[in-house]
């Protein structure tokens, strides 16, 4: 090897440890090289994905996809979005993406399935119930909410959180999804239900003609809070990249700023004492 070819190769090699060093440690770990592949609900809601377009990137997870693509080095045109189910995600084996976010609880059961990141966002757990069916005047306590009728998905942490937060008096009915959930309420099957506030104070808005979001338990309430997680494969080459992506993210502030800007709506619900 001649003098000039070594000085090259040294080069070259000091140029690929600072690229890893700045961000590129995904290189080779993706399904697609140079690209990352990121997934979503189908639809996706506000205000996780604005317009179910995730790749408009506005919305509270779909900003948070991009910063967490910007720190490792991706950018913005190298980010594919796909759709996939939540139950189907959850289930081990090969996935169609390199992380799937769509509020994902990080559970123990869960993690013996799939990997999850570190938690980028602690969810403060609503109350969703319907005009009239508690004294809209009076101010929410775990007493006058543990005599409800409560209904849950069965697939999400919402039963073992109203067993934590609530204890109510006669067990949940259980259901396959939140639409059920929404429509047992619609069908007076329930009186209420358990979510996280941002999905809480949305189907209030929206879905439900008269829902009213009765109170909120903050995340530091919870004997087991909330955290959001990304989710991969089993054994995902990635984790490491993306765990210290989440960690720089919140280190800076950006995470938070984040979700400033885009759960700010998620503000003036009363605390449940």
């Amino acid at each position: 090897m001649t003098r000039l070819t070594a000085f090259t190769a040294l080069v070259l090699s000091l140029a690929a440890s600072a690229a890893l060093a700045g961000g590129h440690c995904a290189a080779g770990k993706t399904l697609t090289e140079g690209k990352l592949t990121i997934a979503t609900g189908n639809p996706a809601y506000y205000p996780w994905v604005m317009n179910d377009a995730p790749e408009s990137g506005e919305g509270f997870e779909a900003a948070v996809a991009y910063a967490v693509a910007e720190e490792m080095g991706f950018a913005a045109e190298d980010v594919v979005w796909v759709r996939a189910g939540f139950d189907e995600s959850i289930q081990p084996g090969a996935k169609n993406f390199d992380f799937n976010l769509q509020q994902y609880s990080i559970t123990e059961d869960r993690e013996k399935m799939v990997d999850f990141s570190l938690p980028y966002y602690s969810a403060a757990m609503a109350v969703l119930t319907r005009q009239g069916v508690v004294d809209a005047g009076a101010a929410p306590t775990v007493a006058s909410l543990s005599g409800l009728k409560w209904g849950a998905d069965a697939n999400t942490t919402a039963v073992p959180m109203l067993q934590d937060l609530i204890q109510p008096q006669s067990n949940p009915l259980l259901y396959n999804d939140n639409t059920d959930v929404v429509e047992a309420m619609k069908a007076n099957q329930i009186d209420a239900a358990l979510f996280d506030l941002p999905t809480a104070l949305f189907l209030a808005a929206v879905t439900l003609e008269d829902g009213v979001v009765l109170g909120q338990f903050p995340a530091d309430r919870s004997e087991n809070p909330d955290e959001f997680g990304l989710l991969m494969e089993e054994g995902s080459a990635l984790k490491e990249c993306v765990d210290a992506a989440i960690s720089a993210l919140t280190e800076s502030g950006a995470l938070a700023e984040i979700e400033a800007a885009w759960l700010a709506d998620a503000t003036g619900v009363p605390v449940i004492e």
